[in-house]
C-alpha cells in the first residue's frame, strides 16, 4: 500500500483528496500547513507527496524545494489555483513532478498519482543490481551480501556498480580506470588492482563463493555462475 502525504491548508480540499486515497487504498497523512510539512516529511517514509502551493507559514515552492533536497526521488504532485504558465514552470525547475490546477477530477488526480507511482518503482527497480547473494542500490548507494550490509567508499562503489553492470564481461583495466577515475590508464600505476582488492576484502573474505575473478593479460569479470 503506497503511503502518500498530503500538504493542504483548505479543509474541505484537504478531506475530498484524502476519502478519495483512503477509497482507493492509499494510506494518508495529512499535514495542514507548510512548517508542519517540513516537520512531518523527515518523521516517515512516503511514496508520494501531493503538495498545495499556497500555504501558510512556509510557501509550496518552499517546501519542494525542501522536500527535493531531503529526498531526490519522490514523486511530487503540486496542486494549485495559480494557472499561469509562469507558475507551472516556477514549481516544476523547484522539483515537481507533476502539475495540476484547481479544480480538478478526482479520476485524473488519481491517474496522475498512478502514474508518478509506475515511473517511481520502476526506477527503484532499476537501481537495484542484485546477483546472486549481492545487492547493489544505486539510489542510496548500499551494498549487501547475504542480507549484510557492506561498507564501501565512493570509488570502491563505482567500481562494483561497473562490474554487476558489465557482469560475465572481461573489462580492461583501461576501461575500469577510465569509467571510475575518469583518467587514462597508466601502466605504471596499480590502483585498479588495488581496488579490486579492496572490494574482494569486503565482499568476499568469509564467503566459498566468489565472483570477481582475475583474467590474466585482459582484466576482470565479475561472475554469475560461481
Amino acid at each position: 500500500m503506497a503511503h502518500i502525504l498530503l500538504i493542504e491548508d483548505e479543509q474541505r480540499v484537504a478531506a475530498f483528496i484524502e476519502k478519495a486515497l483512503e477509497e482507493n487504498n492509499y494510506q494518508v497523512d495529512v499535514s495542514r500547513d507548510g512548517a508542519e510539512a517540513v516537520k512531518q516529511f523527515p518523521a516517515r517514509v512516503y511514496d508520494l507527496v501531493i503538495l498545495d502551493v499556497l500555504l501558510p507559514h512556509v510557501n509550496g515552492v518552499d517546501v519542494c524545494r525542501y522536500i527535493r533536497q531531503k529526498d531526490k526521488n519522490i514523486p511530487i504532485l503540486m496542486l494549485t489555483a495559480l494557472s499561469g504558465i509562469d507558475d507551472k514552470v516556477k514549481g516544476l525547475n523547484t522539483g515537481a513532478d507533476d502539475y495540476m490546477v484547481k479544480p480538478f477530477h478526482v479520476k485524473e488526480l488519481l491517474a496522475r498519482i498512478e502514474a508518478l507511482l509506475r515511473r517511481k518503482r520502476k526506477d527503484d527497480a532499476d537501481n537495484m543490481i542484485t546477483i546472486g547473494d549481492i545487492t547493489l542500490n544505486t539510489n542510496n548507494n548500499t551494498t549487501e551480501r547475504a542480507g549484510k550490509k557492506i561498507s564501501l567508499t565512493t570509488k570502491e562503489f563505482a567500481l562494483l556498480e561497473l562490474l554487476m553492470r558489465n557482469a560475465d564481461k572481461i573489462l580492461s583495466r583501461q576501461v575500469i580506470a577510465k569509467t571510475v577515475w575518469g583518467i587514462e590508464f597508466d601502466t605504471g600505476t596499480n590502483v585498479v588492482d588495488v581496488y579490486v582488492n579492496y572490494l574482494r576484502n569486503k565482499l568476499e573474505k568469509g564467503f566459498d563463493s566468489k565472483y570477481i575473478h582475475t583474467v590474466i593479460g585482459k582484466g576482470y569479470i565479475f561472475k554469475t555462475e560461481l
